[in-house]
């Protein structure tokens, strides 16, 4: 679509000047005074705003208040005299994009109209952003309607728009980062950062520097200051995931910040104040921990104000069918294929699954379903042994006896049931609810069963 500009100028010749110039380019629409130009704001949409700063009337302090009220918010590019740039200087602090002094510069216009819309584009993708994260992370946007996973959405409302510390527990794969998230999107800090950080993937001295930052030259390679995550997430939140694993030194640094709201980089005695929240995850049991010495008490206390358990998927069965299709879904239209179908069977099986990696485990074997069946449909007989409850079993020999070997798992009844008989074909026919001449003729097909009868 061609980009759309507004030219306001009470100078008939500068408007169509301008006009002939740059609708080669772009849809040129023209207002000779504010008055005009509002009523084509109100019924048109246009990407850029030109307008003079002195015309007779409402002035271009006008036009630009009007522009920045519309809820496309188009970029305003201000024309002025050489003697009025302190008021052109006025109306950027009101929000204009630039300025310009008459006798317009053309190539210069040229170049603030491109890098006006590169903003604009950037400012509108942006937005897009945070409302895909808000949709993402908003209570909507959890699957699931489990009991469990309501208790865990009702406790993420009440504590979202507090500034209380939370404890996120869980085992690995339940979800507990995207609860975080959750918690910041629907806080007061939604606007500001969300900055993760896994304890568990750093050594103690990287994990230190990580958090708090560092002076340059405190160290061995510090060859520069480094802004630590808690300066990073000023005015959001910080999220540390697997925070069981920091050392006791660590320990001490967070729980002072937990206390004074304050921290020292690395080489340096400046205490830093932030305005930082903190949330915190773990699959450990803390509380286990501080009675081992691992993990302070204090700071236990001092994250554990709020605590959300989440729980495992094999707690919330019901959640399976819909998560399985949210995750069917999300990888179909990523690898532009349709997504599978799975039989009712297939989803009893899954449901019976105990899920040991939780929903990062049921996301992978979405995936795979997708990749694999392409838009089939999946039967339980499709899916591996360990979804079907099944293990694997040994014969008489030793021999490892996979479950979906039909002639194996014959074998290994009919050996049974002549044992049982005591080698007595009759009985052992009986047992297994056949003739004798089926058992007879099953038996000269595999002889080196018939030992018990010889």
């Amino acid at each position: 679509m061609v980009p759309s500009i507004l030219i306001v100028d009470d100078e008939r010749h500068t408007r169509e000047g301008l006009m002939q110039i740059l609708e080669d380019s772009y849809d040129i629409y023209l207002a000779e005074d504010a008055e005009q130009a509002f009523n084509l704001m109100e019924s048109e949409k246009f990407d850029i705003v030109l307008t003079d700063l002195r015309m007779p009337g409402k002035s271009g302090m006008k036009v630009i208040d009007k522009a920045l009220a519309l809820s496309h918010r188009p970029p305003v590019i201000m024309m002025t005299a050489y003697g009025d740039v302190d008021s052109a200087v006025e109306a950027m602090k009101r929000g204009a994009y630039d300025f310009l002094t008459k006798p317009v510069n053309l190539e210069k216009l040229e170049i603030l109209i491109k890098r006006a819309l590169q903003s604009k584009n950037l400012e509108t993708e942006v937005q897009q952003l945070h409302e895909r994260l808000d949709t993402k992370f908003s209570f909507e946007g959890i699957v699931g309607n489990s009991p469990e996973l309501i208790k865990v959405i009702d406790r993420v409302k009440l504590v979202a728009p507090s500034k209380a510390s939370v404890l996120i527990e869980g085992e690995t794969g339940t979800g507990k980062e995207m609860i975080a998230q959750a918690i910041h999107q629907n806080s007061g800090r939604a606007k500001g950062p969300f900055v993760a950080v896994h304890c568990a993937a750093l050594p103690a001295n990287l994990l230190e520097s990580e958090l708090f930052g560092h002076e340059k030259g405190s160290f061995t390679g510090a060859t520069e200051r480094r802004i630590g995550r808690f300066e990073m997430a000023e005015g959001g939140t910080l999220f540390l995931d697997e925070i069981g694993e920091i050392d006791l030194t660590i320990q001490v640094k967070l729980l002072r910040f937990l206390e004074q709201r304050t921290f020292e980089r690395i080489g340096s005695s400046k205490s830093i104040k932030v305005d930082t929240r903190l949330v915190a995850a773990t699959n450990k049991d803390l509380l286990a921990m501080t009675k081992e010495g691992t993990f302070r008490e204090d700071l236990y206390y001092r994250l554990n104000v709020v605590q959300i358990r989440m729980p495992p998927l094999r707690e919330r069965a019901e959640d399976l069918p819909q998560l399985l299709n949210h995750f069917l879904n999300e990888f179909a239209e990523e690898n532009g294929m349709e997504p599978p179908q799975f039989e009712p069977g297939a989803i009893q099986c899954l449901r019976r699954y105990s899920w040991p990696g939780n929903i990062r485990e049921l996301r992978n074997f979405a995936e795979n379903a997708v990749v694999l069946h392409r838009g089939g449909v999946v039967h339980d007989y499709d899916l591996e042994s360990k979804f079907r409850g099944e293990s694997k079993s040994i014969d008489g020999s030793g021999k490892v006896v996979s479950p979906l070997d039909k002639e194996e798992n014959e074998k290994r009844l009919l050996r049974e049931a002549l044992a049982d008989a005591k080698g007595n074909r009759t009985r052992a026919a009986a047992l297994l609810g056949i003739s004798r001449r089926t058992l007879h003729r099953k038996l000269q097909q595999w002889p080196e069963l018939d030992v018990l009868d010889r």
